[in-house]
C-alpha cells in the first residue's frame, strides 16, 4: 500500500467527545466518526444524531473542527488534508480503528479525503449537503459571510446564515421567538474559528478522489438547499463508484427541518450495509 505522507499544516489538539454503544446493545461492526460543517459544531450539527447511533450499538467518534466547540482556533488557514488527518487520528486514538464517516456540508468533503487517505480505516461514507468543489453561488455566499464577519456585522452574519441554511418554507413558518434566535447578533454565538472553516470550503477540490472511493455510500442531497444546490450532491453520486443516491426536502441543514427523517435515511443505510 503507498504511504501517503503526512499534511505538514499543523493543527490544535481537537476536542473530542467519543459516545461508546449503549449497554445491552449488539456491537456494530464498525464505529462512526462524525465531521460537521462550517461554522457549526457537533452538538449543532449531530446533537440528536449522537444517541441514535449509540443506540444502534455503535461507538461515536465526534471531534470539533478548530475554533468549534471547545477545540482551540487555528493560527492560520486550513487544510483539507490536516484536517481530514487529524480527524481520522482522533477515531484511532479513542480505539476505534474502522468506521463509517459521516459528513456534513464542508464535512463531506473532509469525508471524502479521508477516505482517500485512509482506506485502511473507512468502511462507509453518509455525504448530506455536500460537496467536491463549489461553484460560483457556494462562493458568493462564502464571501458574503466571510466579509460580514470581517466587519464585526454579527446580525448580518445571523441574517445571512438564515437564509442559507434554511428552506424558504421553513424559514417563513419560524414562530417568532425561533425567529428571533435565529437572527440573534451576539458574536458569541457564531463558533470562534468560523471564518477559517468558511474560507475552507471556497479551497475544497475532492473531484480526483471520488472514483477511487470504493467503500459503501449513501449520498443524501437537499433538494431545497439555498446554500449548496443539490446538483452537487448528484455529482458526488454519480462519480462515486455504486454510490446510493436519496433525497429531502429541506434546506441545507436537515437536522433542523426534517430531523426524525434525515436520521431514518442514515440508520437505514447502516443497518442494510452491516456497518
Amino acid at each position: 500500500m503507498t504511504k501517503i505522507p503526512a499534511s505538514a499544516t499543523r493543527l490544535p489538539a481537537l476536542s473530542t467527545t467519543v459516545t461508546p454503544a449503549e449497554p445491552g446493545t449488539v456491537p456494530a461492526a464498525h464505529g462512526i466518526l462524525l465531521a460537521h460543517g462550517a461554522t457549526g459544531s457537533i452538538a449543532a450539527n449531530y446533537e440528536a444524531l449522537i444517541p441514535a447511533l449509540a443506540a444502534t450499538g455503535h461507538t461515536v467518534v465526534a471531534p470539533d473542527y478548530p475554533g468549534s466547540g471547545r477545540t482551540p482556533r487555528a493560527d492560520g488557514p486550513l487544510d483539507l488534508d490536516a484536517l481530514a488527518d487529524a480527524l481520522v487520528a482522533e477515531a484511532v486514538t479513542a480505539g476505534v480503528e474502522t468506521f463509517t464517516l459521516i459528513g456534513f456540508s464542508l464535512g463531506t468533503a473532509v469525508s471524502v479525503r479521508a477516505a482517500a487517505r485512509h482506506p485502511e480505516r473507512v468502511r462507509g461514507l453518509v455525504l448530506t449537503a455536500g460537496l467536491a468543489k463549489p461553484d460560483h453561488r457556494a462562493n458568493i455566499w462564502i464571501d458574503l459571510w466571510l466579509r460580514l464577519l470581517d466587519r464585526g456585522d454579527y446580525a448580518g452574519f445571523a441574517q445571512a446564515r438564515a437564509l442559507s441554511g434554511l428552506s424558504p418554507e421553513a424559514l417563513n413558518a419560524l414562530p417568532p421567538a425561533e425567529l428571533a434566535a435565529a437572527l440573534d447578533p451576539d458574536p458569541a454565538l457564531p463558533p470562534a474559528g468560523s471564518a477559517e472553516q468558511a474560507a475552507l470550503v471556497k479551497e475544497v477540490d475532492t473531484t480526483g478522489d471520488l472514483p477511487g472511493i470504493c467503500v459503501p455510500t449513501l449520498v443524501i442531497a437537499t433538494t431545497r438547499d439555498q446554500l449548496i444546490h443539490p446538483s452537487h450532491s448528484r455529482h458526488l453520486a454519480e462519480r462515486i463508484p455504486g454510490a446510493e443516491y436519496a433525497e429531502i426536502a429541506t434546506g441545507h441543514v436537515p437536522m433542523a427541518e426534517r430531523p426524525e427523517e434525515c436520521q431514518g435515511m442514515i440508520l437505514k443505510f447502516l443497518a442494510e450495509h452491516a456497518l
